[in-house]
């Protein structure tokens, strides 16, 4: 199969779990592997943004990336988040990387520097050059503070193949419409919020890098699976059992909220690495609230 079409559907940001001293727990992240897996999740991403990855040393996220190839067996596809401020840093560390088993790579805007589109495209263009796995575009200004924009995805596409697709999480839907209008054939364009995914792909996005995927995992499953079949009615009726909950899970930021629900679940512990702090209580009181009143969700 196409890598576009592996890569369609309900993907998840996975988060990283801890354990009580702030190390990775490996048996909670198996458990979380198996839950998004028996539930239909298409693709896992690892060592995103929402894994914390910034605060995970380079023998973590080597370890990691090992872990979760090796609890996955090949029974779904894998994409590694390999993204920064530092085009250097990040090209070197390609020599570094085992990439076995993984399809492709999630490459964040670089954060802090705010470099001009000039500069987006030549930093993409380095890694390009580098790279040899293909590459998904992810662009998120409300977390890096600054936003690729479309003519510089155009430019870049002219200039490399490594390209295959776009993660768009900008509040910028007309954004995301012009991508869907203007791409070549075979680019993705991946929904990368949870609250406006199932509208980006009634629009034709091809899917959605979630969040909250990989705790509600069944619930949301059938919304992706109701917006990519066209189904608007079904689509509008799932969305509106998890809107609350996606509202939620992003209230003291990500991962704070998406832990403190998987905690709920009993599938890892809410622990998070500084400079984020657990979430409130009264953030896990909303939470379970929600969940009691869906109890189909559990």
């Amino acid at each position: 199969m196409e890598l576009n079409h592996l890569l369609s559907g309900t993907g998840v940001a996975l988060v990283t779990p801890m354990d009580v001293e702030g190390g990775v727990d490996y048996q909670a992240l198996g458990r979380l592997i198996e839950h998004n897996i028996t539930h239909g999740v298409n693709y896992l991403v690892v060592l995103g943004t929402t894994a914390e990855s910034v605060t995970l040393n380079p023998e973590e996220k080597s370890l990691i990336a090992s872990f979760v190839r090796q609890q996955v067996a090949g029974r779904i596809p894998l994409v590694l988040g390999h993204g920064g401020n530092d085009t250097a840093a990040l090209v070197a560390g390609f020599e570094q990387m085992d990439l076995t088993g993984y399809s492709a790579l999630l490459s964040v805007t670089p954060y802090y520097n705010r470099p001009s589109q000039k500069g987006l495209e030549a930093h993409y263009l380095a890694l390009a050059a580098a790279s040899p796995l293909p590459i998904l575009l992810y662009n998120v200004p409300s977390r890096t503070g600054c936003n690729l924009e479309n003519e510089t995805i155009w430019a870049l596409l002219a200039q490399s193949s490594k390209f295959i697709g776009v993660k768009e999480a900008s509040a910028d839907f007309d954004k995301t419409l012009d991508l869907l209008a203007q791409r070549p054939e075979g680019f993705l364009v991946i929904s990368g919020d949870d609250g406006t995914a199932s509208e980006a792909i009634l629009a034709g996005a091809d899917g959605v890098i979630s969040v909250i995927g990989q705790a509600l995992t069944a619930p949301f499953v059938a919304l992706i699976h109701a917006s990519s079949s066209g189904d608007r009615q079904k689509t509008q009726t799932l969305m509106g059992d998890l809107s609350d909950l996606i509202d939620l899970i992003f209230e003291e930021g990500n991962p704070t909220g998406i832990k403190a629900l998987l905690s709920i679940l009993g599938i890892c512990r809410s622990n998070v690495r500084l400079p984020l702090i657990p979430a409130s209580t009264g953030l896990e009181s909303k939470l379970r609230l929600s969940l009691l009143k869906r109890e189909n969700f559990v």
